[in-house]
């Protein structure tokens, strides 16, 4: 069922983990549904039957808060499922198992205990399966969430470029959807930001900002708008690229805030914020560290949390260089 690297370890995962329970009461009952699955003389093993079995062992061991064993018996659903050419049984159990999988994980993390993480790899494992599946099914908005799901679970464990790849994923996979594929970039970029890409970042900015503008001028759009403009400006200043090294949308976008006399604001933000980005870039033109101390408690009530952290890093970036 599973290809390549991922089958192995998570058959190796199960296979492991279930040896180490040979004395526990399920791992008869696990090994009692397997047996009915070997074919015999004259005798079709009955598939369904094993299916739902594994089915009411998985929701045992939940309740008794064994996820990763209910994980790998739930990989024993989907195998039968696929064996009956059900995809939607197969896909339903693919991410239950990634599910339980990552919630043990969670647990292991939540107690503070060292782990070799073969919950999370095998979950990783089950979400790229069932991901895979959905787009077979023509149901790719569905497998984006899966994507995002993942993504904000490996931000949270600490695996913040790993989640970059998930939400690049979920992006591409709602090109239809110029709202959701930005909220997608979105959360990319913010990785990209605590990883300390602020150049990756600033290209994701770039996309979310041209996407915006096609998709239309309704409320979600406008605030990734207002996001991407304030953000790319905070960015801008902080890389202080040559202007061989601009692309002309930023050229457009620094040029508005770089002269005083400038005030061509689009109507994106307000007035008062308008001027406030302006001065920013006017104090880091100037190397005024001292204005932007002023500014950055001006700004406090206007920038988000992640806007605020890149206004400290724009201000250590110019101390650094006086």
């Amino acid at each position: 069922m599973f290809a390549g690297d991922d089958e192995e370890q998570i058959e190796d995962y199960g296979d492991s983990e279930m040896a180490d329970t040979s004395g526990r009461d399920f791992l008869s009952q696990y090994r009692n549904i397997n047996g009915k699955l070997k074919k015999r003389f004259l005798r079709k093993p009955n598939v369904a039957e094993a299916s739902e079995q594994y089915g009411a062992l998985v929701t045992q061991l939940e309740n008794e808060n064994q996820l990763d064993y209910a994980g790998f018996c739930c990989l024993s659903v989907a195998k039968c499922e696929q064996s009956l050419a059900h995809l939607p049984g197969e896909t339903a159990a693919l991410i239950r198992a990634s599910r339980l999988f990552l919630q043990a994980e969670k647990n292991i993390y939540k107690l503070g205990c060292p782990s070799f993480e073969e919950n999370l790899q095998a979950a990783i494992g089950c979400y790229g399966k069932a991901a895979n599946l959905l787009v077979e099914q023509r149901q790719p908005s569905l497998a984006a969430g899966l994507c995002l799901e993942l993504g904000d679970a490996l931000s949270q464990l600490g695996h913040t470029l790993e989640a970059t790849t998930q939400y690049q994923r979920a992006a591409e996979l709602q090109a239809g959807s110029p709202a959701d594929q930005a909220h997608a970039l979105g959360l990319e970029a913010s990785c990209k930001i605590k990883l300390g890409d602020y150049d990756g970042a600033l290209h994701i900015f770039n996309d979310m900002a041209a996407l915006a503008e096609t998709g239309g001028s309704y409320g979600v759009l406008c605030d990734i708008r207002h996001r991407c403009e304030v953000t790319r400006v905070l960015l801008l200043m902080i890389l202080q690229p040559t202007p061989q090294k601009l692309t002309p949308e930023l050229g457009t976008l620094l040029e508005k805030y770089a002269w005083a006399e400038n005030n061509s604001q689009s109507g994106i933000l307000s007035e008062e914020l308008f001027l406030l980005l302006q001065s920013v870039v006017m104090a880091c033109q100037s190397k005024d560290v001292d204005a932007l101390h002023l500014l950055e408690s001006d700004l406090q009530e206007l920038l988000s949390p992640e806007q605020m952290d890149l206004m400290h890093i724009l201000i250590r970036c110019m101390v650094s260089k006086i």
